[in-house]
């Protein structure tokens, strides 16, 4: 992640054109100069364009099945990176490579800006770095304005900084590994959305502790609430029981082994020997090899907790937040079939 402040500013130039969807016919414009800006545009559009990267932890790098070479954005990127005063021309490329990737109908037009940043502050070191932004939904402002003694309001369409729809930022570092990338993207809803981070960046998600963290703790969901329901028929409660031994277990050890995570929040052989074999499925499925040992990211833990909900729903009447220990809870059901949970307590807050 890039430094929360930045006290210099670290904007050296941008240059903007816009880019359609390719299957609607929809036009592309290429401007042949960068933006002229002064001080105040710059700090505005600096803080717009990393805003977002100051929360994002997970890294990816530009990837091909054959050969970096052949990834089209890496390579003007790295074009970039050795000649800055080359924006306007590698820009324009870009641009018009983002087009040929537009081809889904769902695709929007919109603006396309390509910034070149140096003395980007990350991890105590000062970095080069590449943006790539694309606004493409806009919202109506009022501009009020006073004039001999009386107001004029007008309407203007426009872009809010704050929302700027889809982003990618290029660290100049790990050249030969494909560069290290952060992206985000406001639209990412369907196939439509798939675009941009696979067919115009190809990018592919990098091994470190963020991803084997995130997507250990993901299966392990998945595996409490859609298997063990249908396999061995496990009630919520006890499903609540097993997500949050599961969190519990990332937010206190610093490193994770899967020997030590199976025995410690599955205890037994039969849920143990289940997991196990979802494991394999999952792997074989997603195409996604499962580390046997990691060093924990907190960053994920707290992303992943978020949906490791601990509420078992009754009906649209009720909702029973757990946090443990499950034994102070029954379940049953009444003479007349109505089913009811008992709950055991101490004090009332």
């Amino acid at each position: 992640m890039i430094a929360m402040t930045i006290d210099t500013p670290c904007l050296k130039a941008v240059c903007m054109h816009y880019v359609g969807s390719k299957n609607n016919i929809d036009a592309l414009h290429i401007s042949h100069e960068s933006l002229e800006l002064d001080g105040d545009s710059i700090k505005l559009l600096q803080d717009g364009f990393l805003n977002k990267f100051k929360t994002i932890p997970e890294q990816y790098a530009f990837h091909h099945t054959d050969s970096l070479k052949f990834n089209e954005v890496y390579t003007y990127c790295r074009q970039l990176f050795e000649d800055p005063s080359s924006l306007s021309q590698v820009s324009g490329a870009i641009a018009r490579h983002l087009y040929e990737s537009s081809t889904h109908p769902k695709v929007k037009g919109g603006e396309f800006y390509i910034a070149y940043f140096d003395g980007l502050p990350m991890q105590s070191r000062m970095y080069k770095a590449i943006g790539l932004f694309k606004t493409e939904n806009k919202s109506i402002f009022l501009d009020a304005s006073r004039q001999h003694g009386s107001f004029q309001l007008d309407m203007k369409e426009g872009v809010e900084l704050s929302k700027i729809d889809k982003g990618c930022l290029v660290i100049n570092t790990k050249e030969e590994q494909g560069y290290d990338v952060m992206i985000f993207d406001n639209q990412n809803r369907g196939e439509e959305a798939q675009y941009w981070k696979e067919t115009f960046l190809g990018l592919t998600a990098q091994q470190n502790e963020f991803h084997h963290t995130s997507h250990f703790l993901s299966l392990t969901k998945q595996f409490i609430t859609e298997q063990l329901e249908t396999e061995l028929k496990l009630p919520k409660t006890d499903q609540v029981e097993l997500l949050n031994k599961s969190i519990d277990y990332f937010k206190s050890k610093e490193s994770f082994d899967i020997e030590e995570f199976q025995n410690e929040v599955f205890t037994n052989d039969e849920l143990i020997g289940s997991f196990r074999s979802f494991g394999s499925r999952y792997i074989e499925s997603s195409d996604f090899d499962i580390a046997s040992s990691f060093e924990i990211s907190p960053e994920a833990v707290k992303k992943q907790a978020r949906i490791f909900k601990s509420v078992v729903k009754l009906d649209k009447n009720f909702h029973i937040y757990i946090h443990g220990r499950t034994d102070l809870i029954e379940k049953g059901v009444d003479m007349d079939g109505r089913k009811f949970y008992k709950i055991y307590y101490q004090d009332e807050a």
